[in-house]
């Protein structure tokens, strides 16, 4: 069986190590753990995919931008003939404390541009999102400022524990199922 796992952020290196791109992190976590082959250029994403219990996760990092990954969505679940019960979208969201994760199987975009953008262009909000929080320590009117700037000294030091979970929880998405996933991520 074969899944997309859709990983959310901005190319360029000043998005690299930024709280928006933290999709895309545990995507490299992913790949590096699997000792994936590089991500390749294509058709709005750097893609690579690894192999985990007999599935084949396609990891996808658009180069559309955070606001336009419904295209990537749509195009790479189109090429690769993938059903939206098997897309994962991996994104930050500014609601949970720092590192708290959250799966689930449908809902709102809850403010997250490239979820509205997901969900404008598939036509629907029932597909599955892993939500990674990035807290919201930040004055009023600096939600930008602070989304585009790196975890603080305090956050990298848990960082790499935290892409670990949001890891196996993107493995147990595909292995067991969104329902039994959910009641394993969403309880710790």
């Amino acid at each position: 069986m074969k899944f997309l796992v859709l990983c959310l952020g901005n190319i360029g290196p000043e998005y690299a190590d930024t709280r928006h791109n933290v999709g895309f992190m545990v995507g490299d976590y992913l790949a590096k753990k699997f000792e994936a082959a590089p991500f390749e250029l294509g058709r709005h994403a750097f893609t690579t995919e690894i192999k985990h219990k007999g599935h084949t996760f396609v990891l996808v990092k658009p180069t559309t931008y955070m606001n336009l990954s419904g295209k990537a969505a749509a195009h790479w679940l189109s090429a690769l003939k993938i059903p939206k019960e098997q897309l994962l979208v991996v994104t930050d969201d500014l609601a949970l404390p720092f590192g708290k994760l959250r799966l689930k199987g449908k809902g709102s975009a809850g403010g997250q541009n490239g979820l509205k953008h997901i969900q404008e262009i598939l036509g629907t909000d029932e597909y599955a999102r892993l939500r990674f929080g990035i807290d919201s320590s930040f004055s009023k009117g600096r939600q930008v400022d602070y989304v585009l700037s790196p975890f603080s000294a305090d956050e990298q030091i848990d960082l790499a524990a935290r892409l670990e979970k949001a890891a196996e929880a993107v493995l147990l998405f595909g292995t067991v199922g969104l329902e039994r996933a959910m009641n394993v991520v969403n309880v710790k």
